[in-house]
């Protein structure tokens, strides 16, 4: 058995068109069952109508089936094949089922071939090269004349005929001469006799080839005894190693376990990890949402305080004002309503809640809380960022005009309260 003769077996076969696909490594082992599959296939290839037994499940339907096998092949396709090498079902009896598949493989060649050649002649049948005819025509001539000359001789010959037919008739008339007979017979009995010995002297020899044959068997077999008793001494001797194989063996699982079981917390807080950046990231997006409506909200209170500023306004050129006592009155009066850059009131005769987003810039999270902010008797509603560290992002400029007065200290959780970027006052 060879990787060439595995791979040219599988080759053909795919090319003649066997319907399973065969590995090389099918035939590392004893096979049968894929054997005999092949066998009844390569069968029919040879003749669709034959009957061949295709029980292989005991031993004497597979000698049976081997024996049938081998006899079609010899009769119908004269291929010789060796039954024990089929009947291993191993990689020798590739070797013979090769036998016949080359043979098979060669006609589907040749009749390729054949197809092309006719083809070739069918595109060449109306095209005329004379260049190469010429040796042609001169192989034609000569036989031309071969043909005239052995006509000519057969002629004579037969005209001759005649007088070689008397001298024929003659010579099986005359009498044979019995010394002469019996000297032919004798020559040819010594000869037989002759063969006869040699025959018997080659037999007398295969006798004592076959003993001496039988006696090397048996000291093999002695040999193969002896070899075998001690095959069974050294698997029965436990190897000094396998303690210390053992103990390995178990350092080894019990390490493997613990991995698993790492491996498994891992991949656990993973997940929760995964989990925890998706709640972080949807808190994120509902306070910036949050954000986005309250800034709305702002902007249309913004737009009514500055309507309801102009209004007043207004109202306010229409009454006459008393100089004397203007100083009295703004001691005792609360100031008139003027709008701050953004459109924010200082003074409003209404009484609102304030409400703050407290924030942090670094984490993003924001609460809410809820301060009353007193500016002369009156409440303004207002919308303050700041960081819980007491640094105002959004501060750029102080305000200027009247400040919230009389509110006490800062409070160290609430610093000084931005709106728009103003900053008002100290809340406490």
């Amino acid at each position: 058995m060879s990787f060439r003769d595995l791979r040219n077996f599988t080759e053909m076969m795919r090319a003649l068109g066997y319907p399973r696909l065969i590995s090389m490594e099918n035939f590392r082992t004893p096979n049968f069952t894929l054997v005999a599959e092949i066998l009844i296939w390569l069968v029919k290839r040879y003749e669709p109508h034959t009957d061949i037994p295709t029980d292989v499940d005991t031993e004497s339907d597979r000698i049976f089936f081997i024996k049938a096998v081998a006899q079609f092949m010899a009769t119908k396709a004269h291929i010789k094949l060796n039954t024990k090498r089929l009947y291993q079902a191993d990689g020798y009896a590739v070797k013979e089922m090769l036998k016949i598949t080359s043979v098979l493989y060669s006609a589907m060649k040749t009749k390729q071939m054949a197809l092309g050649d006719r083809a070739e002649e069918d595109n060449n049948k109306f095209k005329f090269d004379l260049g190469s005819r010429i040796s042609d025509l001169k192989a034609a001539r000569q036989l031309a004349s071969e043909v005239t000359s052995k006509g000519a001789s057969l002629y004579d010959l037969l005209g001759k005929e005649v007088d070689l037919r008397e001298m024929r008739i003659a010579a099986i008339a005359r009498p044979l001469e019995i010394n002469e007979t019996e000297k032919a017979l004798r020559a040819s009995i010594k000869e037989v006799l002759e063969s006869v010995e040699k025959t018997k002297d080659m037999l007398s020899n295969v006798v004592s080839d076959e003993t001496s044959l039988d006696a090397k068997i048996e000291k093999k077999k002695q040999e193969l005894e002896r070899n075998r008793k001690r095959l069974q001494t050294l698997q029965s001797v436990r190897p000094a190693f396998m303690d210390e194989y053992e103990k390995i063996e178990e350092e080894l699982q019990k390490q493997y376990d613990t991995y698993v079981e790492k491996f498994k917390n891992l991949s656990f807080l993973e997940s929760q990890l995964d989990e925890y950046h998706r709640l972080e990231q949807e808190r994120f997006e509902e306070a910036e949402n949050t954000l986005r409506i309250m800034q709305h909200k702002l902007r249309e209170e913004e737009r009514e305080l500055m309507k309801s500023s102009l209004k007043d306004e207004d109202s306010d050129m229409d009454v006459p004002e008393d100089e004397g006592s203007d100083s009295d009155m703004e001691e005792c009066l609360p100031s008139k309503p003027r709008p701050t850059r953004n459109g924010i009131m200082a003074g409003m005769q209404t009484k609102e809640t304030a409400i703050f987003l407290l924030g942090s810039a670094n984490n993003r999270y924001l609460t809410q809380a809820k301060i009353d902010v007193k500016c002369r008797q009156n409440v303004v509603h207002y919308l303050v960022f700041y960081d819980l560290d007491g640094s105002i992002p959004h501060a750029k400029k102080q305000r200027k005009g009247k400040v919230c007065a009389g509110l006490g200290a800062s409070h160290p959780l609430f610093p000084p309260c931005v709106f728009k970027g103003k900053i008002h006052s100290q809340i406490p």
